[in-house]
């Protein structure tokens, strides 16, 4: 089964496979790093936004918030969380926005979605290109030479009568731009399990290769990977928070 064909077959199961995850912490620790470096305006985008639940909380903050995701089911669905919000199926290697925008946000690692450092490159001028005078890119990244390949995440959450079990780790091979996502989920009903295995390509990169890809477009602060406070990357764990302030010129 194809990554595309996972997330669409199973788009309405998407936020259980994330219910986990602390949407709101995340979007409030990001909202307060905006406001720490960013020019005080309110125009959003999330890139691979999903099903929506981080544009959910920046409308709730008072932001005028948009998304984009390549899948369409997931972005129907993102419609009916927020229907008060744009949404456009784009890829974020090659996204146009509407408007100048204050903040451009991409949640849950979904910059490595990008297919390879070339692309990463084009997302991110497209981020450039984007912002408004003084607007933030933030996001989350993983160095792929502190990928634990043992690693890996599970989680089980009863819904409508099933009870569906999720598993999710990372993959490098030690070498090259590629790394994999890879996911396991069981669904139960009934005494009767149905199982999908899915891998994700998703590209490879150390933080040292991602500051000089963004170097040429913005101000890079880093920031340990913990939502609940702000604290300076100490340089040695393998997750952080990226946040890049737009330069003026390249």
């Amino acid at each position: 089964m194809s990554s595309n064909a996972l997330y669409t077959d199973l788009s309405a199961y998407y936020d259980l496979m994330c219910a986990d995850i602390d949407y709101q912490a995340q979007s409030h620790s990001v909202r307060r790093l905006h406001q720490l470096f960013g020019n005080q305006g309110r125009n959003h985008l999330d890139l691979a936004c999903g099903t929506g639940p981080h544009v959910r909380h920046f409308l709730d903050f008072g932001y005028c918030s948009a998304g984009l995701d390549i899948n369409q089911p997931m972005l129907d669905i993102a419609q009916q969380r927020c229907p008060e919000a744009h949404f456009s199926r784009q890829d974020m290697a090659d996204f146009k926005a509407e408007q100048p925008l204050d903040l451009i946000t991409c949640f849950l690692y979904s910059i490595h979605y990008n297919a390879g450092l070339d692309e990463l490159g084009d997302c991110l001028a497209s981020a450039h290109a984007a912002l408004a005078e003084g607007g933030v890119l933030c996001f989350n990244a993983v160095d792929k030479h502190k990928i634990d390949n043992r690693s890996f995440v599970r989680h089980r959450v009863e819904h409508d009568g099933s009870l569906f079990a999720f598993g999710s780790g990372w993959y490098y091979g030690g070498e090259g731009e590629r790394q994999a996502l890879r996911l396991s989920i069981e669904k139960t009903t009934a005494g009767q399990t149905q199982t999908w295995h899915d891998e994700h390509p998703m590209v490879a990169l150390s933080f040292a290769e991602l500051q000089a890809q963004l170097e040429p477009y913005f101000e890079v602060q880093v920031f340990e990977h913990d939502y609940q406070r702000i604290a300076p990357w100490d340089g040695a764990s393998g997750n952080a928070l990226f946040v890049c302030v737009r330069r003026q010129t390249i």
